[in-house]
């Protein structure tokens, strides 16, 4: 595909800085990025040549940040419509990473009530609006000079972490804490029975509680995103119903993706960068 647009994602600096190593063995020189958005240049099942798709390269090498791009076809889908290719280069890793988490781990319901730790963030806002789009209470986490942003995207209940005793919460549904500052030690008092808890930060005891979650002998689980055409279907589905919109914080150039890096790493970014290409 050519590439218009591609956005970075906190996996990028931490590959970048040598911090997963132990996961991504391709040598170096290698292209980074993992979400893109763009235009068909080849044919594939159930999408002709031109179209405007958008999608994540499940490869852990990456190889979006680039003018053209290649990847199996069924991690791809075509663009929501009303969406430029920055938003829609915004709305993969992140939209499937909380989508995965409510959906598949956590196994959110209509009017359960989930605490979303982080929610301001790349992952954070689409996890807000994809939980209200599945009928659930959101009471977000944040700071205070976000409270009106992830308030506009849906949270019945904000939280300014700065100021609140998050961890005083009691009787919740579930706890998803994408930020990574809501360990399962800490959120397990705040659940009520039966209540369970997911992060999106892949550390040694998440790893460990993952594991046996998967083999249904932990509350606490780890979402590892995967690329799947069905559910990059389901987030256009919400776009186009108008109940699911990408945040971008801001927008730089191929040259200037060393910009969106370091912005990235001050962690204060309010929804996603995203680098433009065409």
């Amino acid at each position: 595909m050519r590439v218009s647009a591609a956005a970075l994602n906190p996996k990028d600096v931490l590959l970048r800085k040598g911090k997963l190593r132990w996961l991504v063995r391709a040598p170096l020189p290698r292209i980074p990025g993992y979400d893109l958005a763009g235009e068909l240049m080849d044919p594939a099942p159930g999408l002709e040549r031109g179209t405007r798709v958008y999608g994540m390269i499940q490869d852990h090498a990456g190889g979006a940040c680039a003018e053209v791009a290649s990847l199996p076809h069924d991690q791809l889908a075509a663009m929501p419509a009303g969406l430029s290719p920055q938003e829609a280069s915004a709305l993969p890793l992140a939209g499937l990473t909380a989508l995965q988490a409510l959906r598949g781990e956590l196994e959110l319901s209509p009017g359960q009530h989930v605490l979303i730790n982080g929610a301001s963030g790349g992952v954070g806002t689409l996890a807000v609006q994809i939980a209200k789009a599945m009928g659930a209470e959101v009471t977000a986490v944040c700071s205070g000079r976000n409270a009106e942003l992830v308030t506009r995207l849906g949270a019945d209940r904000v939280l300014d972490y700065t100021v609140d005793d998050v961890g005083a919460e009691r009787g919740l549904h579930h706890v998803f804490d994408v930020f990574g500052s809501l360990p399962w030690a800490r959120a397990k008092p705040m659940l009520r029975s039966g209540g369970r808890f997911c992060t999106a930060i892949p550390r040694p005891g998440a790893l460990v509680r993952g594991a046996l979650h998967r083999l249904h002998l932990h509350r606490a689980a780890l979402v590892v995103v995967q690329s799947r055409r069905r559910d990059l279907d389901q987030l256009t589905r919400w776009v186009e119903d108008g109940e699911l919109r990408p945040v971008i914080d801001r927008e730089v150039s191929l040259n200037d993706t060393h910009e969106g890096h370091a912005y990235l790493e001050t962690r204060r970014a309010r929804g996603k960068v995203v680098v433009v290409l065409g």
